[in-house]
C-alpha cells in the first residue's frame, strides 16, 4: 500500500484578502481558494486603518472551506498547516479571549503624542540619533496610542497580539505566535529573536506588559494541532499539526528561494524591498534591526521604499485614464497595458530621473525626504515619466543593495523578484539592468504562502532541513538577462545622478518640512 503523498496547507492572510492553497511536497500548487475583504479596512478618521479582527477569522474559514468545494483536494488528505499574515497589524483581546477594538493595520497613520515616561532612561529621547528612533517608536507604538486614547480598552486588554497571534489562537486555542512574526512596536529583542529581557528600556517605551504577549516558537516548531472548534469551522479534522511559518515578507523571501547570504530577494509590492537571509545579525541601516527570518535564528535584512509600487497605482490614478478606458473595453486589468507604454521609451526615459520617497523614512532617508523627478523636457510625455517610475525604483532597491553589501561584506551575487510587479516583463527587465544581474521571477506566484508550506514541509519532517526544502519546492520561472547597452546607461545614471540627489536636496526637503509642516 503506498504511503499518502504529503498536501501542506498554507493560510496567507494579507490585507486584501485571505488566501488558503495546497501544495504538495516538491512546491507544486495543487488547489487555491480566496476570500477577498470588503471593504480592506475602515477608516474613520483622515489616515486611520482598521478592521474588525473578526473578519480576518471569517476570511480564514471561507477560504478553507472553499477549498473543498473544488474537489481537488479532501479534508483527510490535508497533512498539516502553517499560517503566515501581514506583519505589524495588532489586535487587543480580554480575558476571554474576545477582541475589544478593531485591529489596527500596519499602514494606521495615526500617532501618539502622550508616550508612558521613560523613567531612568529619560535622557534616551535627547541624544541625536537614539532620540529620533526612540522618539519614532514611542509615536508609532499602537499600544501607546489605544492608552492615550483608550485607556479603557487598554487597562481590559489581558492579551495584546499580532494579527498572526490572534489567529494562531483562533487555530489552536493556546495564545502562541511565531518568532517569525514579531515585527512592530512590541519589547522584542531581534538580536536574540526573544522577548525583551526585563531590564530592557523597550518596556519602558510601551505600557505592554510580559503576560500580555504570547509564547514564542520558532518557525518550523510546532505552535500546537487543531482545536475542535476551529475544525468544525475549517472543515478539518481536529488534531491537525499547526506549524509556525512567518511574517509574509520573511515567508516570501523564503518562498523565492533566497537562502543563501549572498541572494538578494525583491518585493515588488505595495512596499518594495530588498531582503537577504543572513545566518547572524547585522544592521544595515544602524540601529535598525534586522527582522526574523522564516528559517530559525536567521535574519533578514530589509531595506524598504515605503510607497514602493504604489507608486503604480498611483500613476494609473492620476495619469492612466485612457488605459483604463482601454483596459474596460479589452476586458483586462489596466496595468497590463503599461508594459506598451515603456517599450517606446529608452533605458534612460531620456534622462527623465525619479527619486522614490514618496512616503519619508525613519532613518536613510529620514523623516523630511520627499519624492522628486528632475530632467523634464519638451520630449518627455506619460510613457517616459512611467518608465521613470520603474526606474527610480530600481535605483532605490539598488542603493539599497550596496547598504547590505558593505554591512556583510561580500557582493549579492543572485537576484530573486516576487511580489505584483515582477509580473510586467518591463519591471523585471529594467531591474536586470540597473542591478546588471539576471532578474529571476518564481515559477510559483504565491512565494508568501509557499515559504509558509516550506516551514511546515520542514516541521512535519517531510524534508530533513531547509537547503533540502528550498531545492525541492522552489523553481525559477523566467529569467531576464540584463542588457550591456542598457546597463551602461543605468550605471552612468546611478552613479553620477541618482546618488547626488538625495544629499543635495535633503537641505531643501527640511526647509519645506519647517515652512509647511509637511510631512509631519
Amino acid at each position: 500500500m503506498s504511503t499518502p503523498q504529503p498536501r501542506l496547507l498554507a493560510i496567507d492572510v494579507g490585507t486584501q484578502s485571505a488566501r488558503a492553497i495546497v501544495f504538495d511536497a516538491q512546491g507544486t500548487l495543487i488547489a487555491k481558494a480566496q476570500h477577498v475583504f470588503e471593504p480592506t479596512y475602515h477608516a474613520p478618521q483622515p489616515g486611520w486603518a482598521e478592521q474588525d479582527p473578526e473578519v480576518y477569522w471569517r476570511g480564514v474559514a471561507d477560504t478553507v472551506r472553499r477549498l473543498w468545494e473544488c474537489g481537488t483536494v479532501a479534508p483527510r488528505e490535508i497533512t498539516g498547516l502553517a499560517l503566515t499574515t501581514q506583519r505589524a497589524t495588532m489586535v487587543c483581546l480580554d480575558g476571554a479571549g474576545r477582541p475589544l477594538h478593531p485591529a489596527i493595520l500596519w499602514l494606521d497613520q495615526r500617532r501618539c503624542t502622550q508616550p508612558p515616561p521613560m523613567g531612568r532612561y529619560a535622557l534616551l529621547p535627547g541624544l541625536p540619533v537614539v532620540g529620533r528612533l526612540v522618539r519614532h517608536f514611542q509615536a508609532e507604538a499602537e499600544a501607546n496610542w489605544l492608552a492615550q486614547h483608550r485607556p479603557q480598552v487598554w487597562g481590559e486588554t489581558g492579551k495584546y497580539l499580532f494579527l498572526s497571534g490572534f489567529l494562531s489562537h483562533r487555530l489552536v486555542d493556546d495564545y502562541v505566535d511565531s518568532v517569525g512574526c514579531q515585527v512592530g512596536y512590541v519589547p522584542f529583542d531581534y538580536r536574540r529573536l526573544a522577548w525583551a529581557r526585563p531590564a530592557d528600556f523597550k518596556w519602558r517605551m510601551v505600557p505592554v506588559r510580559p503576560e500580555q504577549l504570547p509564547r514564542l516558537v520558532p518557525p518550523g516548531g510546532r505552535l500546537g494541532t487543531l482545536c475542535a472548534r476551529a475544525a468544525g469551522e475549517l472543515g478539518l479534522p481536529a488534531g491537525l499539526p499547526v506549524i509556525a511559518a512567518a511574517a509574509d515578507k520573511a515567508c516570501e523571501v523564503l518562498g523565492s528561494g533566497a537562502l543563501e547570504p549572498d541572494v538578494a530577494q525583491l518585493s515588488f509590492g505595495t512596499t518594495a524591498t530588498i531582503n537577504t537571509t543572513q545566518p547572524r545579525y547585522v544592521e544595515v541601516q544602524t540601529l535598525l534591526p534586522a527582522y526574523p527570518a522564516a528559517v530559525p535564528g536567521a535574519y533578514n535584512t530589509e531595506i524598504q521604499i515605503y510607497r514602493g509600487f504604489w507608486m503604480v497605482s498611483w500613476f494609473k490614478r492620476e495619469f492612466a485614464h485612457r488605459e483604463q478606458e482601454v483596459a474596460r473595453a479589452r476586458g483586462v486589468p489596466a496595468e497590463a497595458l503599461f508594459d506598451e507604454l515603456v517599450r517606446g521609451v529608452p533605458a534612460g526615459s531620456m534622462g527623465l530621473t525619479l527619486q522614490p520617497y514618496w512616503s519619508p523614512g525613519v532613518r536613510e532617508p529620514g523623516p523630511e525626504a520627499k519624492g522628486a523627478i528632475i530632467g523634464f523636457g519638451d520630449v518627455h510625455t506619460r510613457a517616459h515619466f512611467y518608465r521613470a517610475i520603474l526606474e527610480g525604483l530600481a535605483y532605490g532597491l539598488r542603493a539599497g543593495r550596496e547598504q547590505i553589501e558593505r554591512r556583510i561584506g561580500r557582493p549579492l551575487t543572485r537576484l530573486i523578484v516576487a511580489g505584483g510587479g515582477s509580473q510586467s516583463d518591463a519591471a523585471m527587465q529594467i531591474t536586470a539592468d540597473v542591478f546588471a544581474l539576471a532578474a529571476e521571477r518564481p515559477k510559483v506566484y504565491e512565494t508568501s504562502a509557499l515559504g509558509a508550506a516550506i516551514n511546515l514541509a520542514v516541521g512535519l519532517g517531510v524534508h530533513p532541513d531547509y537547503p533540502s526544502a528550498v531545492r525541492a519546492m522552489t523553481r525559477v520561472g523566467a529569467s531576464f538577462a540584463p542588457e550591456p547597452a542598457a546597463v551602461k546607461t543605468y550605471d552612468a545614471l546611478y552613479r553620477e545622478v541618482y546618488r547626488e540627489l538625495y544629499p543635495r536636496l535633503k537641505p531643501l526637503y527640511e526647509r519645506i518640512r519647517r515652512i509647511t509642516g509637511y510631512p509631519p
